[in-house]
């Protein structure tokens, strides 16, 4: 028999010739498959292009080929990416950092199948009976309708016929576990008359369409005091349903001012509103516990109905590793293999360090780390092989003890027999490659070439950036800086905190830090007294549209277009990409989009100002050389040197610009979409904005996402310069340098859940070390070499 290789073997590459997207110059690389390749390089050396905009974008595309051309109709085409040679492409999963949806309804359970397999479970097992998995399911409305059906037998005869359908959804919250009232004082001023002005609605003002509305509309009178109101006037006025009639000689729609503004307002995204009506909204509506189902979305019925005195509502408040063990002590043969399934599932939640969830936790609450974990639990269990997995920097928010469990999991899925590409930083994880590639040299521009390609170890013996950094190890400092003073929390109760006293020494380094779930952002964000002075900069989307860009962000923009205007003699206006100056095209965005219903939108470039967001007119205009599309081009250290002198000389731009090179974002491009940054540029950016501010005390929540084990030398520059110039700066933390570099340690834990919300450790990190008292301390003493 022959033993010579199968031809259908030998694809064993993931080929790519002549990558183009965005910075990366002519990149060629084969990646092994069914192995893990790691994809390193300092931030903005254009990994995510290679992995997520070249190879992740392509599979994506030729899969979506593959559907019928109906199908294809609803989806926007997307462009090729810039690339010569792509072969050996397999199906790509990307997990990325993405949150998960903010649908209220959304949670742990459901956004996994656990809550699907407990429905089934409680359907055979809760007793009283109630009916289907759908019973117990808040997602799911009861539905009752009767009406005759007509059976022709011979003769035409109707059968009378009822429908029901039995769901778990709590009828007043409709599943969504709160309610929302509208704070009537804060619609209108009882005191005054509607011709006083009493309405302080944004948008109704006295005089405008919405105000004459109600003022004219004749079911009350107009100079009476609203508090003055009949019951029936005043139900007019708040509650009436829409009527057509004639106000002020023009045909219109009244309907009352409650269910007006709850359309026009409430309905919508609040991220999307104007900054004035977001503000109103947050005012006027207050979400309290839903009083009918105490906050579990349930109905009473599916509240009611209980496995050993435990209901759905209370497996799904447990804290997972609770319910697993719950979940074990089930012996019921019936339906062993769901018990076995559901089991698995929980399981992997604690191998992955999520133990100390609930399956009740809205999915929205969860931070980037843990929504990608969330995701990476669905295809753990996954028949899938052969697939191309794509991670961007799985290890975020997690603490050196389970980076480990991280490690286990990815090489898990390959194992499986699937190729695994991961974009990180972190040399525990690029310790555990088969292949590594190196992108750099440096950021942006300057970056965009393969500096290396091989093995771990090939790596470390070699000359690049990554290589001569790898093996870095920050040592403990000899002397710490003295506290000028004390943050005092007292009895700190947010979360699973258990009644935490603390003193954060004010005017130094501190670095709160623990295993993932221990509660130091809960310590952070919500027991630090509000009057402290403090300046909270995390990794929350920023808000703003899609239109909004470092130089809008940060204020940048208005010098640069005062600059362009004098030099030109024309107003300001033109050169904003929102106002005078934008393409009519695409209104300014650069790009076209298509939303689709049913899957993510899609940008596709405009093809009048070929992305460039200005009217052509706009582009004659001239700065130092440039125009204002080139200008926004440009990185933050190219527009630094372009605004420092000469005869674009500004100094109120530069001084931005300067603040942002300080932080580590050089390689930005001022004019890059908000939307499309990482969670730790976000931060950095919030952090360039507020240097400026007064606030004496700066709380930052792992500041080192996304940095090169070579910017990190930069970033605590840059914490060191902060505390000399007297600002107390607070950090929570994972990274063992930080930690090596603080003056003052809070080590959270000993677990996380309900086992974490205790200090197990407060002094300098040499004491740490020495002690040797918490899984910290044998981290940083391992780091150190201690």
């Amino acid at each position: 028999m022959s033993t010579a290789p199968h031809v259908a073997d030998s694809h064993d590459l993931i080929r790519v010739h002549g990558a183009r997207v965005n910075n990366l110059k002519d990149v060629s690389v084969e990646l092994p498959k069914r192995r893990l390749t790691v994809f390193t390089g300092v931030s903005g050396s254009g990994k995510s292009s290679l992995v997520f905009g070249t190879i992740a974008a392509e599979s994506q595309r030729l899969i979506n080929e593959t559907y019928s051309a109906f199908v294809q109709g609803f989806m926007p085409t997307t462009a090729r990416p810039e690339v010569d040679v792509l072969e050996g492409l397999t199906t790509a999963i990307t997990v990325d950092q993405q949150r998960m949806g903010g649908d209220p309804r959304s949670t742990v359970g459901t956004a996994t199948d656990a809550n699907a397999m407990l429905r089934i479970l409680f359907s055979r097992l809760g007793t009283p009976h109630l009916g289907p998995p759908s019973a117990y399911a808040f997602n799911v409305a009861s539905v009752s309708a009767s009406g005759a059906i007509t059976v022709e037998r011979g003769a035409k005869k109707a059968v009378k016929a009822t429908f029901n359908r039995t769901g778990g959804m709590c009828p007043r919250c409709e599943g969504r576990g709160s309610v929302t009232d509208l704070d009537l004082t804060q619609l209108y001023d009882d005191s005054k008359s509607l011709n006083e002005g009493a309405l302080t609605i944004p948008g109704y003002k006295a005089g405008g369409w919405g105000y004459r509305l109600y003022s004219e509309s004749g079911f009350y009178d107009p100079d009476k005091p609203i508090r003055d109101y009949t019951k029936r006037e005043l139900h007019d006025f708040l509650h009436r349903e829409p009527t057509r009639m004639k106000i002020a000689g023009i045909n219109m729609t009244y309907e009352g001012l409650v269910p007006r503004i709850q359309k026009s307002m409430l309905a919508k995204d609040k991220e999307s509103m104007q900054p004035h009506i977001r503000e109103f909204v947050e005012r006027a509506v207050t979400f309290s516990t839903c009083p009918e189902c105490d906050g579990t979305r349930l109905s009473e019925g599916a509240r009611a109905s209980k496995i050993d005195g435990v209901s759905i509502a209370d497996a799904c408040a447990m804290q997972i590793t609770d319910l697993a063990a719950w979940v074990r002590g089930l012996d019921e043969p019936s339906v062993l293999p769901l018990l076995t399934t559901l089991g698995q599932t929980l399981d992997s939640f604690v191998e992955i360090g999520l133990g100390y969830l609930s399956l009740d936790r809205p999915a929205g609450t969860l931070s980037g780390g843990e929504a990608q974990r969330t995701k990476m639990i669905r295809h753990l269990g996954s028949s899938l092989t052969d697939t191309t997995y794509v991670f961007d920097e799985p290890t975020t928010g997690l603490h050196p003890h389970d980076i480990q469990r991280m490690n286990d999991l990815l090489l898990r899925l390959r194992d499986k027999g699937n190729t695994v590409l991961v974009v990180e930083h972190k040399p525990e994880v690029i310790a555990i490659a088969d292949h590594v590639v190196d992108l750099g040299p440096g950021a942006g521009s300057a970056g965009g070439a393969v500096c290396f390609e091989g093995t771990v170890d090939e790596l470390r013996a070699g000359d690049t950036v990554t290589g001569r950094h790898f093996d870095d190890r920050a040592s403990l400092k000899d002397t710490v800086r003295k506290p000028t003073g004390a943050l005092e929390i007292r009895g700190a109760s947010t979360n699973n905190l258990q009644d935490v006293d603390v003193d954060i020494p004010l005017g130094v380094l501190t670095v709160v830090t623990g295993v993932a779930g221990s509660g130091k952002s809960s310590l952070l964000h919500g027991s630090i007294p509000t009057d402290a002075g403090v300046v909270s900069v995390d990794q929350s989307p920023i808000r703003g549209s899609r239109r909004s860009n470092p130089a809008t962000y940060t204020g940048l923009l208005d010098p640069i277009r005062k600059a362009f205007a004098k030099a030109n003699n024309v107003k300001p206006a033109l050169f904003s990409a929102n106002s005078e100056g934008a393409c009519p095209a695409c209104n300014g965005a650069g790009v076209i989009y298509t939303d689709l219903g049913m899957m993510a939108g899609v940008a596709t470039t405009c093809e009048d100002c070929e992305g460039k967001r200005f009217d052509a007119s706009v582009l004659e205009y001239r700065l130092g050389g440039r125009d204002i599309s080139e200008v926004l081009a440009m990185p933050v250290t190219e527009a630094e040197e372009f605004f420092g002198s000469g005869e674009a000389h500004t100094p109120a731009a530069h001084r931005v610009l300067e603040r942002l090179a300080d932080v580590g974002l050089g390689y930005l491009t001022i004019g890059q979409p908000l939307t499309t940054l990482s969670g730790g540029e976000r931060q950095r950016l919030k952090l360039a904005t507020h240097m400026g501010d007064k606030g004496g005390v700066y709380v930052l929540d792992e500041p080192t996402t996304g940095l090169h084990l070579a910017d990190v030398e930069q970033l605590l520059g840059l914490l060191d310069r902060l505390v000399d110039s007297g600002k107390s700066v607070i950090v929570v933390e994972h990274h063992q340098a930080v930690m090596a570099h603080a003056d003052w340690i809070i080590d959270l834990g000993p677990g996380a859940g309900h086992d974490g919300g205790r200090i197990v450790f407060e002094g300098t990190p040499a004491d740490l070390v020495a002690d040797r008292s918490t899984l910290t301390g044998e981290h940083l003493a391992a780091y150190v070499g201690a």
